[in-house]
């Protein structure tokens, strides 16, 4: 069990220890909008018994801010308690769910995880409303407005602003709980001019709620970009100088573990253009 704590005018977000993911609740009159599910079926049945202690009024849409699990495996529990539901998500993230979702799976339970078999077992449902770049969604009395700023933690991160309310809700593209997280399908050279453009529809007083942890404001969304920034920069200068992607993680100073960064700078690496890698020196 979490409680909801309203972070803006009927704007709710409850922080789950699991995966310690934000799950959040944006009311209108039409009812109840829940921007990401958490990671299980099981899960997001909890959470829809805490969410009804904040309000009466139904679920009529749900938002995946990405297409990883731990945002999106609730979706089939919301739909089997309150009908066929739309859900909406960029267009990447419900093309890519389904691979995402068959390999994790298998890597809960090949590991043998604590919570591997309510993972293997959730249905996944993947978003039927999808947009490239901008749409938003009426809620009666009030609007959210859905917004692509670009690739980064992955390749169909959104960002939610809400109409009436300075909350800003940013998925994985900004991280409170950790540092941020690079997995296999980061795009770590765009990631920087995707937070520009999610700190263009940041004020001094906006609510930043991240996708895992507490709520946080401009000055840590621009702290956050920088060092992400410098990772790209890194990224580009080793290529550069011609530095072998294997040799990469040792050759400069990073703004996090370089543990933390093999999947960044393979992948950012790759993501260059030819032109601005050289070959490896001897």
């Amino acid at each position: 069990m979490s409680d909801f704590t309203e972070v803006g005018e009927r704007v709710w977000v409850a922080r789950y220890a699991w995966y310690d993911v934000n799950v959040t609740v944006v009311e209108g009159e039409a009812g109840l909008l829940v921007v990401d599910t958490h990671a299980s079926t099981r899960a997001a049945r909890e959470v829809i018994s805490d969410l009804r202690r904040v309000s009466s009024r139904p679920v009529i849409g749900l938002v995946n801010t990405h297409h990883h699990f731990d945002h999106v495996f609730g979706n089939a529990a919301f739909r089997e308690a309150f009908g066929h539901i739309p859900i909406t998500a960029h267009e990447s993230a419900a093309v890519d769910i389904e691979a995402h979702a068959a390999q994790v799976k298998q890597q809960a339970l090949a590991a043998g995880e604590e919570r591997a078999g309510e993972v293997a077992d959730t249905q996944v449902v993947p978003a039927d409303h999808t947009f490239s770049s901008v749409t938003a969604i009426d809620l009666g009395d009030r609007s959210v407005e859905l917004v692509h700023p670009g690739r980064g933690h992955t390749a169909g991160d959104l960002v939610v602003r809400i109409d009436g309310a300075d909350v800003l809700l940013a998925g994985d593209l900004v991280e409170e709980a950790g540092m941020p997280s690079y997995g296999e399908d980061c795009f770590p050279m765009e990631w920087p001019l995707a937070l520009d453009l999610a700190l263009q529809l940041i004020g001094p007083g906006t609510v930043v709620v991240p996708g895992h942890g507490a709520p946080v404001g401009l000055d840590f969304v621009q702290e956050q970009r920088s060092a992400i920034g410098v990772v790209a920069e890194t990224i580009r200068d080793l290529a550069g100088r011609g530095v072998p992607t294997s040799e990469a993680l040792a050759a400069a100073p990073w703004p996090y573990p370089s543990e933390r960064l093999v999947h960044a700078v393979r992948r950012g690496f790759e993501q260059l253009p030819r032109d601005a890698k050289r070959l490896p020196l001897i």
